[in-house]
């Protein structure tokens, strides 16, 4: 029981920045753009946000300043991909670089000291329950917030005005501009919102999953956050689920290693990813799914008539 109980909290854990980036880039590609610079925007967050701890600034301000981070680097982006209409896969992967190359950067003078990791929550008499209160109530607040997240999107996307709004500028934004919907600024905030969630993640990586500093400490979470887009099909639940997948085959493979499996550890540290790709070679084979939900308009460059 020991067991399963760290292999659901790890799950729980390991998915949260993949839930934060991925949901953020689920509302970038609604809007009908595509953010590559996933990888990038997280490390970037990573970075600043572990500054902050090192120069002494409360644990909430650190986390904001990750946030802000990678909004900032998507407005970089927004101003590359939306004002000049520069080609958005080579915009996105520019930001990828560009935020490796700054995190490296700041990060040189970090040292190895891990920090104050941010604190679990502990509610009284609920998180004593034996298995439910380790399984549920025991996890730091961005765990929680990331689940609220999946919830305040799925009802912006599906239950206001505004989701409807941002999914018809992904189908046709022509029709949008038309009737007087400002695309490129709505363009825009989506840009900064899927920036700052993709920053809360990076954040979240450095002052709580692995409360030290590892230069590219993402190790590839921002790109499998785009592939988990894909394999949702553009939907909010499956996003979560599918984080959900990939933050259990990380930790099963860390099991794994632990145990002693007669596996090669190389080839344990690939199962996530290697699950990822089977994953999506799956979905890619219902085209009728993925073009029921695939923005009309991805990465499809906009400018408005004068």
């Amino acid at each position: 029981m020991d067991l399963f109980i760290a292999i659901f909290t790890g799950t729980i854990i390991a998915a949260t920045p993949l839930i934060f980036a991925a949901l953020g880039e689920l509302v970038v590609e609604k809007s009908g753009v595509l953010n590559l610079g996933i990888e990038g925007m997280m490390l970037m967050g990573a970075a600043f946000a572990f500054w902050a701890i090192v120069a002494g600034l409360p644990m909430p301000v650190a986390i904001l300043a990750g946030a802000l981070a990678g909004a900032a680097a998507s407005l970089l982006f927004g101003v590359l991909a939306l004002t000049f209409l520069t080609n958005q896969y080579a915009a996105g992967l520019a930001l990828a670089i560009f935020g490796s190359g700054v995190s490296a950067f700041l990060g040189r003078n970090f040292g190895s000291a891990p920090i104050d990791a941010l604190k679990k929550i502990y509610i009284p008499y609920l998180s004593d329950i034996p298995v439910i209160g380790p399984m549920l109530f025991r996890f730091d607040p961005m765990v929680y917030f990331a689940i609220i997240m999946f919830f305040v999107i799925s009802w912006f996307l599906y239950r206001t005005k505004g989701g409807l709004v941002l999914r018809t500028i992904g189908e046709s934004p022509e029709t949008a501009h038309a009737i007087g919907y400002p695309v490129i600024r709505i363009r825009y905030l989506a840009v900064l919102f899927g920036g700052l969630m993709a920053g809360l993640a990076g954040a979240y990586l450095s002052v709580a999953y692995t409360p030290l500093w590892v230069e590219n400490m993402t190790a590839g979470k921002g790109w499998i956050s785009l592939a988990l887009v894909v394999f949702a099909t553009w939907r909010p639940l499956r996003v979560l689920l599918g984080a959900w997948l990939f933050g259990g085959m990380t930790i099963l493979q860390l099991q794994g290693q632990a145990l002693g499996i007669a596996v090669p550890s190389e080839l344990l540290s690939a199962l996530p990813y290697l699950a990822t790709i089977v994953v999506l070679v799956i979905i890619s084979q219902n085209r009728q799914m993925l073009a029921l939900h695939f923005p009309a308009s991805l990465a499809k460059p906009f400018r408005p008539a004068t």
